[in-house]
Formats: structure tokens, C-alpha cells, sequence
């Protein structure tokens, strides 16, 4: 391995570290642990110089800012370093960033242990305010979890951070569900107007109830045939639990009219459903490649597509699809268990013996598929339509 020379880099037992000075600790710098010897620690410590020497010339830069030592937006730095952030799943760590960009302007450069319970209440309250209650209480989330990590670093006390004096008003959860007729509009639009991307992904995320981060990921070497049935098997991009979801003939055979008319060959971990995109006419235009959908374009497509079927008023999503599944399942009777199985979660309190007596397993699957089917009639049949009664008898 060839060697690399970098100002304030050291190698001791084999690991690599970038060490400051007095100089650079008085501007809030501090020693970095940049892993074993190798080419990912110098990319460490050499990020690391750069910001010193931009901080050092006070050049204004889109790195990352540079905290007090000990303050609260130091301690998130670390955090960063940390194997046990680089272990969270990305959505995980984009919901951190999400809840930042609340926390630092006002606490980035405090010492944690001089925040009180009237700053964190003030600040609950301004974003309540601005952002509504659905983001202040991410951003409250995220203080919460940062406060435990504080913590553990000494830099505040542990179980005392003030914001637990602080009641969350909870935002109402969502309960609007699709009908399979729908779903099927929805998909029959969507091919129509050009969208077959999105065409396969709503069919799929109706019959499997994946999430639609897991249905715009999947790949090939994903899907499987059980029994003469198509499925997918994945890990669930949110919690890493299996997940395996059986494919209707309907859908089957819409994914494979839309695989074979692809002009290209997919890798087996390349992703499936790509975007549209746009190949210039006669009258011009600017040509677009598919590729495959990201969290933006797949809701502004189904956006477009709901309006086309059911017009701008309809504000239902594609994720309210995963919860009808779990409705229709309920009501046709299936167990807690077959529906944990079927959605790749843990729905009941004990997610360690969910896991332990639960396994994912292809009997389960079908259960609850059965069960949906069950009560999709049920529902069908039960208008929720009430009369009021009359119960006062009539006076003579």
C-alpha cells in the first residue's frame, strides 16, 4: 500500500488520526479518529485539514461550520464521525438533518448544559408557529435523541434534559385508504399517459403493501418465484426487516410487458421502475433519460396521475396503499403476526419476539393476502351508512 504524507495526520497501532494544535483547538477543532491505516483515513484527515486551513484564512466555504469546543453543534460533528451514525439507515439520518437545520441556528454554538427548559420551550413554540406543529416536533425529536448522544459524550447530565417538561402536540395520523378499483385506475392512467414506471409501481405497492421507498428500489435480484408465484424479497430500506409481498397475475404480467420493452438491459441490482423521460419530436425539445425514481419525482408523478384519474381536489398518496393492506387484513381476520409478516414490521409491543417467533415466512404471506381478499368483500358490502334512531314512544 503506497504511503501518504498529510499535515496532522499520525498512525498509532495501525490507526490513523488527525491531531490539532493549540492554535487549531482555540478554533473549536478538536482530535479526529479517522479509522484503520488506509486510503478511507486520509480521506478523513484530509477533509479535516481543509476545513482548518479555510477556517484558519477565514475564507467563507460551504463545508461543514466549525463549532465551539463542547457546544452542541461540536457534539453532532462527532456524532458524524461516529460507526454508530454511519450505521443508520439513510432515511434515518436524513430525519436528523431534517430536525438540524431547526436546532442549530439557535443552539449550534450553546454548551448544552446552559440550555434551559424556558429557551427550549420559546423554541418548541416559534416553530410551532412557523413551520406547524408536524416539524417542530421532528425538530423536537431530533433534540431529544442528540440530547441522549450529549450525554454519553459528558458534555450535559443524563436524564435531565429539559424539553421532557415539554408535552408534543402529536400531529393526527393519517387514515385515508385506496379501493382495489382505484388502484387499478390509477395504474391503467399511468400507462396510458406514459408513466409505465409508475404504472408498475403502483400495481406492485398494491399488491405486496411495500412502502414506496421499497417499491421504486427493487431490483431484479430481488424478485423470486415461490411456488409458481412471482414476489419480491427484500430488507425494508426503514427498518432492515425482511419483507416478502406475492405478485397478483395482473401485475406479473404488467412488470414483464414493461421489462421487455425496455431498450436496455437491467443488472440485478439495478433498479426496475424508471422515470418517463422524453426523447425530442419534430417540434424540439430537450431529451430526458429515464432513471430510476428518487422520493421527489415518484410523488410529483403520482401527483399528476391522481389528478389526471381524480381530479386536483384528491390529496390521498401512494403510501396510503401500505395501509390499506393492513386494513383489509384486519378486517378479513387475519392475525397480528400474519400482518407483521406480510408488511415486514413489528406491529404488536415486542419487537424482540416478533422477530425471535416471527420470521418472515411465505405461509404467512398468503394468509394474510387471503385475509385482504376477505375483507376487501366485507368492506365492500358495509356502507358505514348510520340512521338515527328514534327511541322516545310516541305521546298520546
Amino acid at each position: 500500500m503506497a504511503k501518504i504524507k498529510l499535515k496532522h495526520y499520525h498512525v498509532r497501532k495501525g490507526r490513523g488520526y488527525w491531531l490539532v494544535t493549540s492554535k487549531m483547538r482555540a478554533y473549536g477543532f478538536d482530535n479526529v479518529r479517522c479509522g484503520p491505516e488506509g486510503p478511507a483515513a486520509w480521506a478523513v484527515a484530509q477533509e479535516w485539514e481543509q476545513r482548518w486551513q479555510l477556517a484558519r484564512k477565514g475564507v467563507d466555504t460551504s463545508t461543514r461550520k466549525v463549532y465551539p469546543r463542547n457546544s452542541v453543534g461540536y457534539a453532532f460533528e462527532r456524532f458524524r464521525q461516529t460507526n454508530e451514525w454511519a450505521k443508520k439507515p439513510e432515511r434515518t439520518r436524513e430525519d436528523w438533518d431534517r430536525g438540524w437545520q431547526y436546532i442549530e441556528p439557535v443552539f449550534g454554538d450553546l454548551n448544552p448544559s446552559v440550555i434551559t427548559f424556558e429557551m427550549i420551550d420559546g423554541w418548541y413554540s416559534k416553530w410551532c408557529k412557523v413551520k406547524g406543529i408536524g416539524e417542530a416536533g421532528r425538530a423536537m425529536k431530533t433534540w431529544r435523541a442528540l440530547y441522549n448522544v450529549m450525554a454519553a459524550m459528558k458534555l450535559c447530565q443524563p436524564k435531565q434534559d429539559p424539553s421532557l417538561a415539554i408535552r408534543k402536540t402529536a400531529v393526527p395520523g393519517r387514515t385515508q385508504t385506496w379501493t382495489e378499483g382505484e388502484a387499478v385506475r390509477l395504474a391503467k392512467a399511468a400507462w396510458r399517459a406514459g408513466y409505465r414506471g409508475l404504472a408498475c409501481i403502483v400495481a406492485v405497492a398494491w399488491d405486496t403493501s411495500f412502502a414506496p421507498v421499497d417499491v421504486r428500489t427493487l431490483t431484479l435480484g430481488q424478485a423470486v418465484d415461490a411456488g409458481g408465484d412471482w414476489g419480491f424479497l427484500i430488507k425494508r430500506g426503514k427498518t432492515g426487516e425482511d419483507a416478502f409481498g406475492f405478485l397478483s397475475a395482473r401485475t406479473k404480467r404488467l412488470v414483464e410487458s414493461y421489462v421487455s420493452g425496455l431498450d436496455y438491459t437491467l443488472h440485478d441490482d439495478a433498479p426496475i421502475f424508471r422515470t418517463q423521460g422524453f426523447a425530442p419530436s419534430e417540434k424540439g425539445g430537450r431529451p430526458r433519460v429515464a432513471v430510476p425514481y428518487q422520493k421527489n419525482s415518484l410523488v410529483d408523478d403520482f401527483a399528476e396521475v391522481r389528478r389526471l384519474v381524480f381530479g386536483s381536489d384528491e390529496r390521498r398518496r401512494l403510501m396510503d396503499m401500505r395501509r390499506t393492506g393492513a386494513v383489509e387484513a384486519n378486517a378479513g381476520g387475519a392475525s397480528v403476526e400474519a400482518i407483521a409478516a406480510k408488511m415486514g414490521n413489528s406491529i404488536d409491543q415486542n419487537k424482540t419476539l416478533q422477530k425471535t417467533y416471527m420470521p418472515v415466512n411465505l405461509a404467512a404471506v398468503r394468509a394474510a393476502d387471503e385475509s385482504r381478499r376477505i375483507g376487501r368483500r366485507k368492506l365492500g358490502s358495509e356502507q358505514n351508512e348510520f340512521k338515527k334512531l328514534k327511541l322516545a314512544g310516541e305521546k298520546s
